[in-house]
């Protein structure tokens, strides 16, 4: 990776762009489309909404009547604005670069939108090819999801620049994710005179998770979580008010259908109380199909070629847009961004020796992928 390169990659670092903060995306927005200027690429520019910033489609290539080579990437990340300063600075350790946002994905968007810029300008691309950068991945994809699986469907093939695994893993198959939100409404009344008339909204709620957390099966790959919770109004009042969300992992669209309808169909335990449950699966399970199989055989062999053994980790347990893809029924090969670790902490950084061979690995999947 050359110095200029690797400045630029630091400026994208200090660009903090947590998905809520439309400003801070945009800008990274403004950086990909500079960093595309005097190649023959088509920008198209679209517009935030639901309270988030702009989308990119670019679109390069052959101008042939053929299904192109899908590729994407997020520039969204969890880090609040001011992590860099307070809590994860940008700094570089032997051969680690700390920062946040570096490892999942700011270092796998930037080296494979280089990589798709030099094989545009170079005229050597297999097929045309469709870059969408995305806003809102962090949080579920709401606005670009539409966008995503109608290129998708259009499309030979799907890469996702998200982060390498476990020492370099390329993901070939994801679990699905479920979204919920639970409230549960009681009845007030004091805690000290007129206890008796109360419906507690906490306790029926913590009966809730413990069924919920009931349905965690690790034989089948399907997991139930609830991270957070609140509720009530003071220590001396009977709470008629708790709310808590539901994180759900299942492996398969069968699992997903079946725990969706055990989650929606929760019920009080109080006939009192009322028990209210929306949302449902945010991300169909990623499967691992011949035609995945196929690509990940093809950009193994490319691996070779350059150097590096490329490795299928175990089926992720987080979700991607590529989950979108995939369950369309387009081959998808995930997981093709920079190695590192600690994703969403204060410990994230990238391997700066990672960048070179897997930007050559994207470059040479876009010659050559027929």
């Amino acid at each position: 990776m050359t110095s200029a390169s690797l400045d630029t990659l630091f400026s994208w670092i200090r660009t903090e762009s947590p998905t809520h903060d439309v400003a801070g995306v945009n800008l990274m927005m403004d950086l990909v489309v500079a960093q595309m200027k005097d190649a023959p690429i088509a920008v198209e520019r679209i517009s935030g909404e639901q309270g988030l910033g702009d989308a990119l489609v670019l679109r390069a290539g052959p101008q042939r009547d053929e299904q192109p080579i899908l590729i994407m990437s997020h520039l969204d990340t969890v880090h609040p604005v001011g992590t860099i300063e307070r809590d994860l600075p940008l700094k570089v350790d032997g051969d680690r670069l700390y920062g946040p946002g570096i490892y999942d994905m700011k270092g796998g968007a930037f080296f494979s939108l280089e990589a798709f810029r030099d094989v545009a300008r170079k005229g050597n691309a297999a097929r045309p090819m469709v870059f969408i950068v995305t806003p809102d991945e962090e949080i579920g994809s709401p606005m670009t999801r539409p966008i995503i699986e109608d290129i998708g469907r259009q499309s030979a093939f799907a890469l996702v620049t998200e982060p390498a695994r476990d020492g370099g893993k390329i993901v070939t198959s994801r679990k699905g994710v479920g979204r919920f939100d639970v409230h549960v409404e009681g009845r007030p009344a004091h805690a000290g005179s007129r206890h008796q008339d109360g419906r507690n909204a906490v306790y029926e709620a913590a009966r809730q998770i413990l069924a919920v957390e009931a349905m965690t099966d690790y034989a089948r790959g399907v997991t139930t979580t609830v991270g957070m919770i609140s509720g009530g109004t003071a220590v001396n009042t009977i709470p008629q008010h708790c709310h808590f969300p539901i994180d759900l992992r299942v492996e398969t669209v069968a699992d997903g259908e079946a725990l969706t309808a055990a989650i929606l169909g929760l019920k009080a335990h109080n006939p009192d109380v009322r028990v209210t449950v929306t949302g449902g699966m945010n991300r169909p399970p990623y499967e691992r199909s011949e035609g995945t199989a196929k690509l990940f055989g093809h950009a193994k062999a490319l691996a070779a070629e350059i150097g590096f053994d490329l490795v299928s980790s175990p089926r992720a347990g987080g979700g991607s847009d590529g989950n979108f893809t995939a369950a369309i029924g387009t081959p998808t090969l995930d997981g093709l961004g920079i190695d590192g670790d600690g994703a969403h902490t204060l410990q994230e950084y990238g391997l700066i020796s990672s960048i070179a061979p897997r930007q050559k690995l994207m470059t040479r999947l876009l010659e050559t992928l027929r």
